[in-house]
């Protein structure tokens, strides 16, 4: 397990700053830092840092292999981020989902794509044991 003393750190580029602001600010996000050329969120605990990259962005994104994002261990918890996402209009790239449905590593999963076409992927597993 992870101590408290250990943040997971993620760089990503983007085409704007200020729609990124603006996309992570209403996904719950708090704004750390911001210089000319990047900005730094506290993302549900763990660091991301978003750099100006405009000639670096996917033009054509995919679910897989490139995402990130949080598993939740709390329903509520899950519950709580979609109604964020879907009351303050952000973009799904997919539709809150069931994944592996009737087996053990069966969970919730929606997916959210930002202003620089990055995907992030929020999940819940009823079975907490199936989270690693």
């Amino acid at each position: 397990m992870r101590d408290k003393n250990k943040v997971f750190h993620l760089a990503i580029p983007c085409k704007s700053l200020d729609e990124t602001v603006d996309f992570y600010e209403k996904l719950g996000c708090q704004l750390a830092r911001r210089y000319d050329d990047r900005v730094t969120f506290n993302f549900f605990g763990d660091q991301v840092v978003c750099h100006l990259n405009p000639d670096k962005i996917d033009t054509k994104p995919k679910m897989y292999p490139r995402h990130f994002g949080i598993t939740f261990t709390k329903k509520e918890e899950f519950d709580q981020c979609l109604t964020l996402a879907e009351e303050r209009c952000l973009p799904f790239f997919q539709e809150p989902m069931m994944r592996f449905e009737g087996r053990q590593e069966e969970h919730e999963t929606f997916f959210l794509i930002d202003p620089s076409n990055n995907l992030l992927e929020f999940k819940y597993y009823q079975d907490t044991s199936m989270v690693y």
